[in-house]
């Protein structure tokens, strides 16, 4: 028989605490990769909203616990605009809309219609709305389709009715899935009059991009600068505390996969003791002993793994539907998630086996043999 058939054929021997100690590998798996997976789409989507626009860098209020809540005057954007390197900015108003539960976080995006070719909005059908038009609105392309919408239907959006005059596109998922509206009409209806949420800004050709976010975060200490998805939680502290959240759950998770599997392997040590004793008396070195009981948890992490995959992905298709996840999941099933339950599976069943391991190697072997 062969080294690793030895390993197989020991699992085989108890498979119930075999299967236990998988299912518990696969548990502390499916906790990591499904909140490593909830974390990532929440980051991409609330990213998005950042990078609806074409612009080199945006700019939003500095200390916001959410994006959507920042506020930033109009008279800051002409400010903004005098810098000499800058070469044009575009202020939008967003508001979130529930729609019912297809569609409970609906975008609403406030904009100047002069202001949209510059911000990457194309018009497909229809026209654009009027700049203080109080009953008029267009849709992304996928928000016409999600809704059931064209030009001439109407649109009720909370206690207001408008009328689709526009169908656009942006090439960016979140955009093309919202609603724009004149800027004076959502600052009327949000009773937000002169605010904006986030400033887009273009950079002239050949100025320097990190010195211009430098000097506006200096002479705007109440605003902050993003540039990459890496820097979003410089602008949401939600985010930040997701990201906290999903590290401390990995590592508690990690924990008492280590705990569990710690204890069965200790138990099926105990019990194993003469069969040590022997393999030590038959010449086994101390390595190979340790070799052995760290394969066999290693093989049943990998089981764990696998298994613990599926119960994530069925978390998640179940997440995507519940309550304000709904419409704002958007799972991404990459390399990296295998990478974390291969990582996560390993560091479980080395952790796990490595005590009972030791004790194996360092067991006398004449003592050993002694026990009933």
């Amino acid at each position: 028989m062969t080294f690793v058939g030895l390993m197989f054929r020991n699992l085989r021997v108890k498979p119930l605490r075999s299967a236990l100690t998988a299912i518990a590998v696969a548990v502390g798996v499916a906790s990591g990769v499904t909140l490593g997976i909830v974390t990532h789409s929440l980051r991409e989507t609330a990213v998005q909203i950042l990078q609806i626009g074409k612009a080199d860098f945006s700019v939003t209020q500095k200390g916001v616990t959410d994006v959507l809540n920042s506020v930033m005057d109009e008279g800051d954007l002409v400010a903004l605009g005098n810098d000499p390197d800058v070469e044009s900015t575009v202020g939008v108003l967003v508001s979130i809309e529930d729609l019912g539960d297809d569609n409970p976080m609906f975008l609403e995006i406030g904009i100047q219609p002069e202001r949209m070719e510059e911000f990457g909005v194309r018009l497909v059908q229809g026209e654009v709305y009027g700049a203080t038009a109080p009953d008029e609105v267009m849709l992304g392309y996928r928000a016409s389709r999600n809704l059931g919408k064209t030009v001439g239907d109407t649109l009720q959006l909370g206690e207001f009715t408008y009328r689709v005059v526009g169908i656009f596109a942006t090439d960016q998922e979140f955009g093309d899935s919202a609603a724009m509206l004149p800027l004076v009409t959502l600052q009327a209806t949000e009773r937000k009059p002169g605010d904006v949420t986030i400033a887009f800004v273009r950079v002239r050709p050949g100025a320097d991009v990190d010195a211009l976010r430098q000097r506006i975060e200096r002479d705007f200490p109440q605003m902050i600068t993003v540039r990459t998805a890496s820097e979003f939680g410089r602008a949401d502290r939600n985010l930040q505390l997701l990201s906290a959240a999903d590290d401390g759950a990995t590592i508690l998770a990690l924990t008492i996969g280590v705990i569990i599997v710690a204890n069965t392997m200790l138990i099926t040590f105990l019990e194993r003791t003469r069969e040590f004793g022997v393999l030590r008396a038959v010449g086994w070195s101390r390595r190979r002993v340790m070799s052995l009981v760290i394969g066999e948890t290693l093989i049943l992490s990998l089981v764990g793994a696998s298994l613990g995959i599926g119960i994530s992905y069925l978390a998640i298709q179940v997440l995507e539907h519940v309550g304000n996840l709904a419409g704002v999941l958007h799972p991404e099933y990459t390399v990296e998630v295998f990478r974390r339950a291969l990582l996560t599976a390993t560091g479980i069943g080395f952790l796990g086996a490595l005590y009972p391991a030791l004790r194996a190697a360092l067991l006398v072997p004449l003592e050993a043999l002694r026990r009933e």
